[in-house]
């Protein structure tokens, strides 16, 4: 007769797999905005070079996160299919606004972002070290992609602070729904 899991809702292991399956959707879904921004933009203005470097580095994390999901055994988010068009959908969306919009996208998204690690390194502290480190390296990038995206004109987007907010509001919900769903 099976005992079930040797863990309980709400311990530290429950929490640790709800953090590797957040940031492996959230970095998914980075690499589907790229994608979906480059399909617009192509490489045809210095915005289409600078997203082609943030999509290597996201892609990056996400082969970490792929296989860090693997090695632990933890669910990947049922909302992924989701995740792979609404990312796919933002990207393109805002590139076809323009390279600012598609540059306001990654300030708002690397903002929520860069929050979103800080919480969870707080939550982690030394209790898992490859996770932390992981962790702590993404979130540096995440920022540079985010100060990249300003310095390139993100503000100058049409209706900037609107698109910002929602944006931002877009992933907030999605990092809620990831850890759940």
């Amino acid at each position: 007769m099976s005992k079930g899991p040797s863990w309980k809702p709400g311990d530290r292991r429950e929490k640790r797999d709800a953090m590797v399956r957040v940031d492996q959707a959230g970095e998914y879904g980075a690499t589907r905005i790229y994608a979906g921004q480059l399909a617009v933009l192509g490489d045809r203005n210095s915005a289409a070079r600078a997203v082609a470097g943030m999509a290597n580095q996201e892609e990056r994390h996400r082969a970490f996160f792929d296989a860090m999901i693997v090695r632990r055994g933890v669910r990947p988010t049922l909302l992924q299919p989701f995740w792979d068009v609404a990312g796919f959908a933002l990207g393109a969306g805002t590139a076809a606004i323009g390279p600012e919009a598609a540059m306001a996208c990654t300030a708002a998204i690397e903002t929520e972002i860069d929050a979103h690690y800080g919480e969870q390194l707080d939550q982690l502290g030394d209790s898992d070290p490859e996770l932390s480190a992981a962790v702590a390296e993404f979130r540096a990038e995440e920022v540079e992609h985010r100060d990249s995206a300003l310095e390139a004109g993100a503000e100058m987007a049409p209706a900037y602070p609107l698109l910002e907010s929602a944006i931002r509001l877009g992933c907030r919900a999605a990092i809620a729904l990831s850890k759940k769903i």
